[in-house]
């Protein structure tokens, strides 16, 4: 059974910044393939925020682009979500998502609220 647990989220003035981590629990069998935090606003539809893939891969939401930075630690499973310049439209629930084999995996969530 393979858990996901996110930390760091919380509550920060507009401007400040942030640092989401993630990393499974559990017996990792095969190989990660993709490691990505998305998010949820009240009343919208999760979106995609950033992922990383084998290979460091990136990709960004146009929205975080040059705020926000992606980073892992292959060597702990492990997936960073540096959060610079946080605005009040920022404010959701950041979920990790886990891609291993045909599965994908969803951590609980944290919650991050920027005020203004």
């Amino acid at each position: 059974q393979v858990q996901v647990v996110e930390s760091g989220g919380g509550l920060v003035q507009a401007g400040g910044s942030l640092r989401l981590s993630c990393a499974p629990s559990g017996t990792i069998s095969t190989s990660i393939n993709r490691m990505g935090w998305y998010r949820q606003a009240p009343g919208k539809q999760r979106e995609l925020v950033a992922i990383r893939s084998s290979g460091s891969i990136t990709n960004y939401a146009d929205s975080v682009k040059g705020r926000f930075t992606i980073s892992g630690d292959d060597a702990k499973n492990t997936v960073y979500l540096q959060m610079n310049s946080l605005q009040p439209e920022d404010t959701a629930v950041y979920y990790c998502s886990l891609k291993m084999g045909l599965f994908t995996y969803w951590g609980q969530g944290t919650q991050v609220t920027v005020s203004s």
